[in-house]
């Protein structure tokens, strides 16, 4: 088992130190890799590339599953093993990757984190060295397993934590629900770009079943089940989690066209070169003129110049959404830690949820 800090400092506002946690996760994570290294790579050149792959992947982001995990757990009882249940909240980054690859597959994304996304990584390598057959479909192929591999990698990460048996196979309950959601609001999200859905329902419901959820109320029920929590307690979480979470990625959807790429590490507007049918796109359709609305919604999806994007991104700024989302995002945020100053919890996890709900909503990131 890799060593464990969790070194009590300042970072938080009960002094828990943030950094030293999400390196402690990054261990976790390239230890399970390397584990499973030692055989795989015995299959040849292929199997190391795909080892490689997976540790590019893994490699950075900020953790917010994992610590909202491990805070879930914290709000009902403290910890028994800290590496064990380290371990099970690294778990979540596991499934946050294999999503990561194949949305990026769904949605021809070049770039990840300031890096090549898979797809692509693996298409580049195929042109190198003058492999037969298509290099796209190649790459395509290539992100597609290593996804699958890196889900089949969570599901082993949780039930091998070290956790009693019967706490994770509460918390795999919960897990489970988690891998349905975030593939069915994957479909949902690619079947709205399809038929170019462009209400803030449709938006909405996607927002909530591929990602709201899954980065922050079901990795609090899957920390709180992995220390015993009762049926109320997941409830209360929830009360506090889907909210926060709801405005976690309305900050997200923001920063896929207002963010800066320095930051960000993608194109600027990038969600408007992928056509994302986001709540902020819906509320300036609604909003602008029809002629603007046109070729607002015309222009989704399309190759955008540098001149291009930030004419649509001056039209949804003027059409009143930014601010729209904005305010959004403040209300549910505030319903949210209205939710968890309510709720039956440790008062010291109470004031990390809370900082970390902060974290979450007001990124540039």
């Amino acid at each position: 088992m890799l060593g464990i800090t969790l070194t009590v400092v300042t970072d938080g506002p009960g002094g828990w130190d943030v950094s030293a946690f999400r390196d402690d996760v990054e261990k976790q994570l390239m230890g399970f890799v390397e584990d499973h290294a030692v055989w795989l790579d015995r299959l040849g050149p292929d199997a190391e590339r795909m080892m490689a792959a997976a540790r590019t992947s893994l490699s950075g982001g900020k953790r917010f599953r994992a610590m909202f995990c491990y805070w879930g757990h914290r709000a009902v009882a403290v910890p028994s093993d800290e590496a064990a249940l380290l371990r099970a909240c690294a778990s979540l980054e596991l499934l946050h990757a294999s999503a990561l690859v194949h949305d990026d597959v769904m949605d021809a994304s070049d770039v990840r984190r300031g890096h090549p996304t898979t797809h692509h990584h693996f298409a580049a390598l195929h042109r190198h060295q003058a492999w037969r057959g298509d290099p796209d479909q190649y790459g395509v192929a290539a992100a597609l397993l290593l996804g699958d591999l890196l889900l089949s990698w969570a599901d082993e990460m949780l039930r091998t934590c070290g956790l009693p048996h019967k706490r994770v196979r509460a918390a795999q309950h919960w897990f489970d629900l988690t891998r349905s959601e975030v593939v069915t609001g994957q479909f949902l999200d690619v079947s709205a770009q399809a038929r170019a859905a462009g209400d803030v329902d449709t938006a909405m419901n996607v927002l909530r079943y591929k990602s709201a959820k899954y980065s922050i109320e079901r990795p609090l029920h899957i920390g709180a089940a992995l220390a015993g929590a009762e049926p109320d307690t997941i409830r209360q979480l929830t009360r506090f989690g889907l909210p926060l979470g709801e405005a976690f990625q309305l900050r997200d959807d923001l920063l896929g066209v207002f963010g800066d790429p320095e930051v960000t590490g993608k194109p600027a507007g990038d969600d408007l070169t992928e056509g994302k049918r986001t709540v902020l796109v819906a509320l300036a359709l609604d909003a602008l003129s029809p002629g603007d609305a046109a070729h607002l919604d015309r222009s989704l999806g399309q190759p955008l110049g540098a001149q291009e994007v930030e004419r649509l991104r001056g039209l949804i700024d003027r059409s009143g959404a930014r601010a729209q989302v904005e305010d959004v995002i403040g209300e549910l945020t505030r319903r949210a830690l209205v939710r968890l100053d309510e709720a039956e919890i440790d008062a010291g996890a109470r004031e990390e949820l809370r900082a970390l709900a902060d974290a979450a909503t007001q990124r540039v990131v």
